[in-house]
């Protein structure tokens, strides 16, 4: 029978968000791993220690499990830090999200939450957060350990790099290019292509 139980890694407002995604699916988390145990716990999870832990990798092993980090750089760490284990997150998958027959999305650490649009022959990597609301057109190309943050709207054969951010209700023109670790500033409208290691915003956005 399949497993329909789950850990978290990380346990605050983004993890909040995983448990409903979770939950929706038909997982139910029961545990969460976090440098330290949480005074706020609305969920009334079990607490198993920092995910390296020996405790909490034994857990983590036999059990789902989901990097409910929203930073970037931190998720990535958590989840390298696993594939060098061999244990590797679910993706977390809301079921009134739309998703083409098309697109081919990775293979784990994958969270797309309620309302998203991801339209054909788009591709999102490993890691990629796509939030509440946001829209990902045709031919979009996301790389591993982005974040799409709520109401985004990603126009045609948009590619956006490895460990970006664009942040709630940008809007990105189509066949623009965001390169890796760009930080969008929320509300801006990019209609150039934005350089790696860069932050922009604004309407039109500007890399500051």
């Amino acid at each position: 029978m399949e497993n329909t139980k789950s850990i978290l890694i990380g346990y605050s407002g983004h993890a909040y968000v995983a448990h409903s995604i979770l939950a929706n699916m038909g997982i139910t988390p029961f545990a969460y791993c976090d440098n330290e145990a949480k005074e706020n716990n609305p969920f009334q999870l079990q607490y198993l220690g920092a995910e390296n832990s020996e405790e909490a990798f034994a857990a983590l092993e036999k059990n789902n499990f989901f990097i409910a980090i929203g930073d970037n750089t931190v998720r990535r760490k958590v989840y390298e830090n696993g594939a060098q284990k061999n244990i590797y997150p679910i993706n977390a998958i809301h079921t009134s999200a739309i998703i083409c027959n098309s697109v081919i999305l990775g293979k784990s650490g994958i969270m797309i939450s309620a309302g998203v649009i991801i339209n054909p022959l788009s591709k999102i990597g490993n890691g990629v957060i796509c939030n509440t609301g946001c829209i990902i057109e045709h031919d979009c190309v996301i790389g591993d350990f982005a974040h799409i943050a709520p109401g985004v709207v990603l126009c045609g054969n948009v590619t956006i790099g490895e460990n970006s951010f664009v942040g709630a209700g940008s809007v990105v023109k189509q066949g623009i290019t965001i390169g890796k670790n760009v930080t969008v500033g929320a509300g801006s409208v990019v209609v150039k292509n934005i350089p790696d290691n860069a932050t922009c915003y604004g309407n039109p956005a500007k890399i500051k």
